[in-house]
C-alpha cells in the first residue's frame, strides 16, 4: 500500500505565485503518492461590488474555529492587523474564537445556522479537509461558501528541549520500538502528516498514540507539563517557544529547506522518508453568503494580500504565498480534498481513530 503526500511549492517568496491556477498531479514512487500544485497560469480575478456599494454596513466577525495560539487564530489576527494597518477595510473586525471539534463545530454553523449571512467569516485550512476525509465532521471547505485562499505552510515535528527525543532518529527509533509511548499531540487535521511519516518509517500508523489538542498552544503546554513526547502542527504555532528554547524542531515536511533560522531543521525527505506536507489556509463565508459579500471579500483580500504588511507577515512566518479566488480556488479545494481522502484511506485514518 501506498502513502500520499500533499506537497505545496518550497520556499516560495510572497511577490511569487500570485492568482494563478493550480492543480494537483499524482507521482506515483514505490511507496508514496505526492500531490504537487503546479502553475497553470492566472485565472479570474474577484469582481468588485457595484458602484454606491454601501457593504459593509457594520461589523463583520472574523471567526477562529480554534483555541487561540493556533494557525487559524494567528492566520486571522495577522489578516486584521494588515487590513486595519493598510486602511484597506474602515469597519470594525472582531476576532471570535469559536473552537469544538478541530474547525468542525463552526462550519456546520456556517453551513446551517448562519447561513445566507454576510456578516461572519472564517478561516480554514486543509485541516479542515482532513477532518471531512476521516469521517469527523460532515463538512469541509469545498461545501462552504469558499472566498480566498491565502497560503501555503510546512508542517514540523518538535519535542520539549528537555525531553529524551532529540532528534528525528531518535523519534523514529522510539516508535519502533513502542508507538504507544510516543504521545504525539496533533489536532485531529494533523494526524494525516504524521501518519505519512511513520509509514514511511517502517511503522504502522494505527499503532500511534495521538492526543487531540486544539493548536500550537495546548501542544505546548502539553509537551512543556510531561503530557506529550512529541507535537506535530505549522512552524508559526510553535515559533515563539522555539525562539525561546523551551521546544526544538525534530523534523519538517517541506519540500525544501526552511529559511534561518530554521535551515539547520532537516527535512523529512533529507532525512531518508519520502514525505512533504504543506498544510494551505483560507478564507471562507457562510453557505449561500450574499454575491456582493463574496465579491467585497475578495476583492479585499486580493488588495491586502499585495501589501508590504501582509508581505512581511509571509516572510516572518515562512508563509507561501498561495493566493486564489472564485472557481480557481474551489476547484483547489476539490483538488486537495481527493488527495486528503486518498492518504486517510492508505493510512487507515478512518473515523475508528
Amino acid at each position: 500500500m501506498r502513502s500520499t503526500a500533499i506537497t505545496g511549492q518550497g520556499r516560495a517568496t510572497s511577490a511569487s505565485r500570485k492568482n494563478r491556477a493550480v492543480k494537483p498531479a499524482l507521482k506515483v514512487g514505490a511507496v508514496l503518492a505526492s500531490l504537487a500544485l503546479v502553475a497553470t497560469g492566472c485565472g479570474n480575478k474577484a469582481q468588485a461590488p457595484g458602484e454606491g456599494s454601501d457593504y459593509p454596513k457594520g461589523p463583520v466577525t472574523v471567526n477562529v474555529p480554534s483555541e487561540p495560539g493556533s494557525g487559524w487564530d494567528t492566520t486571522a489576527r495577522a489578516l486584521v492587523e494588515a487590513l486595519q494597518k493598510e486602511k484597506i477595510v474602515s469597519s470594525p473586525l472582531p476576532v471570535q474564537n469559536k473552537p469544538g471539534g478541530t474547525g468542525c463545530m463552526w462550519m456546520t454553523s456556517m453551513m446551517q445556522q448562519e447561513k445566507g449571512k454576510d456578516d461572519q467569516i472564517a478561516i480554514t485550512s486543509l485541516a479542515s479537509q482532513t477532518m471531512k476525509a476521516r469521517g469527523l465532521c460532515e463538512f469541509g471547505p469545498e461545501d462552504t461558501t469558499l472566498i480566498a485562499t491565502m497560503y501555503v505552510e510546512d508542517f514540523m515535528v518538535v519535542s520539549p528541549d528537555k525531553g529524551d527525543i532529540k532528534s528525528v532518529e531518535d523519534l523514529v527509533k522510539a516508535l519502533k520500538k513502542d508507538p504507544q509511548k510516543v504521545t504525539v499531540a496533533a489536532s485531529g487535521d494533523d494526524t494525516l502528516p504524521f501518519a505519512l511519516f511513520a509509514k514511511e518509517a517502517g511503522v504502522d500508523p494505527a499503532d500511534i498514540n495521538f492526543v487531540n489538542y486544539e493548536g500550537g498552544g495546548e501542544q505546548t503546554t502539553a509537551m512543556l507539563n510531561g503530557d506529550a513526547k512529541v507535537a506535530i502542527a505549522g512552524l508559526s504555532e510553535f515559533r515563539s517557544v522555539l525562539e525561546s528554547g523551551d521546544i526544538k524542531p525534530l523534523v519538517t515536511f517541506a519540500k525544501e529547506p526552511l529559511q534561518a533560522p530554521f535551515d539547520s531543521v532537516p527535512t523529512a525527505a533529507d532525512s531518508g522518508y519520502d514525505v512533504a506536507l504543506g498544510n494551505w489556509r483560507g478564507v471562507y463565508g457562510p453557505a449561500e453568503m450574499p454575491q456582493e459579500a463574496v465579491d467585497y471579500w475578495a476583492k479585499t483580500l486580493e488588495e491586502v494580500s499585495e501589501t508590504k504588511t501582509w508581505k512581511d507577515t509571509l516572510d516572518k512566518n515562512q508563509w507561501a504565498p498561495e493566493f486564489l479566488t472564485g472557481d480557481e480556488a474551489e476547484k483547489y479545494a476539490e483538488d486537495t480534498a481527493a488527495t486528503v481522502e486518498e492518504g486517510v484511506k492508505e493510512t487507515e485514518l478512518g473515523n475508528s481513530k
